[in-house]
């Protein structure tokens, strides 16, 4: 009988400490994540330096806590997977310092991740009969692109964003109306109450490029000159601006490689208004995948799962793997 593949993820490249063990790729058996978002709310946003400090302080209790939930000693696990970019340096580094020392100690295999990558794997927990090819559609907090992913680990990037970031952008109109930190949420919960009615201009790239930084311009010069302005109406108009580039670039890399399978990752495709917007794609004959909203956000799961298809292509890492906070994919 087949040996199951057991992955003990790591993952802390932002302000989410989480370790989890997978099974095969795709079946969780344990997931724990310490948040950070009550301690970064007071400065309104992100403290790097901060972040840094609080996963120090709880790695090690995250990832006895994943193998207690999942039943298991470290001795049973076959692999150590980590996220070491991109995201936040001195994150990445905990995470990394940790997983290498582990590795170490135990003399299991070591897989570095790239988050990026974990996102995708996100959905092969979600839908276990997932498989590549299929287009991703990337969007987060430091990433938005459109992903053509020809085999587990094997990507080509269609378009990528030429400034912000969607998750940036979202977290800056939040900021700008009042709304504060985690801007996301904030945005789609305000968002429902508001009516979409004021136009915004959307880039038009000759590419599938995205470019989020002039609508963001857009909504906050028009927040200064009007602060009276009915914030549930902006926050609508600028979902829905965010939303129809979004889904038009989509459409266009659907017609460039005829490839009708999509698939969400990253943390704002958590948006209700953006889910809801690619599922209606399936009127068209598109086939629309996307992960549990538990899985949207940072975990370790998805790092995991991702080191899975690493581990069976023997793609390990030895022990000068290092934090690379502007890490491609």
């Amino acid at each position: 009988m087949k040996k199951d593949i057991l992955i003990l993820g790591i993952e802390s490249s932002c302000d989410e400490t989480s370790a989890s063990v997978v099974k095969n790729g795709r079946e969780v058996l344990s997931n724990v994540i310490n948040s950070q978002i009550d301690i970064h709310t007071l400065y309104g946003g992100v403290v790097p330096e901060i972040a840094s400090r609080c996963h120090t302080e709880v790695i090690n209790q995250v990832v006895k806590e994943a193998l207690k939930q999942a039943q298991i000693t470290i001795e049973e696990i076959d692999a150590i997977a980590c996220t070491y970019g991109p995201g936040l340096v001195g994150a990445l580094l905990v995470g990394v310092s940790y997983a290498k020392g582990l590795a170490f100690a135990t003399g299991k295999p070591l897989i570095g991740v790239n988050h990026i990558q974990g996102h995708i794997a996100a959905n092969y927990i979600t839908h276990k009969d997932l498989e590549p090819n299929f287009l991703c559609v990337m969007m987060s907090g430091g990433n938005t692109a459109i992903i053509n992913v020809k085999d587990y680990n094997k990507c080509e990037i269609l378009g990528k964003t030429r400034d912000d970031a969607i998750g940036e952008a979202f977290d800056k109109v939040a900021r700008v109306v009042g709304l504060g930190y985690p801007g996301g949420p904030k945005v789609d919960a305000l968002a429902k109450q508001g009516v979409p009615n004021i136009e915004f201009p959307k880039p038009h790239l000759e590419n599938l490029d995205f470019s989020f930084s002039g609508i963001k311009t857009a909504v906050i010069n028009l927040n200064h000159k009007d602060p009276n302005i009915n914030k549930a109406d902006l926050c609508a108009s600028f979902q829905k601006n965010v939303t129809d580039v979004l889904v038009e670039n989509t459409l266009k890399a659907i017609k460039q490689t005829n490839c009708k399978k999509v698939v969400l990752a990253g943390g704002v495709s958590a948006n209700s208004y953006i889910r809801n917007a690619f599922l209606n794609l399936e009127k068209e004959g598109i086939t629309v995948f996307m992960p549990d909203i538990k899985l949207c956000t940072d975990n370790a799961a998805m790092i995991a799962s991702s080191g899975y298809y690493s581990y069976l292509d023997n793609n390990f890492a030895d022990f000068t793997l290092n934090a690379v906070p502007n890490l491609k994919l």
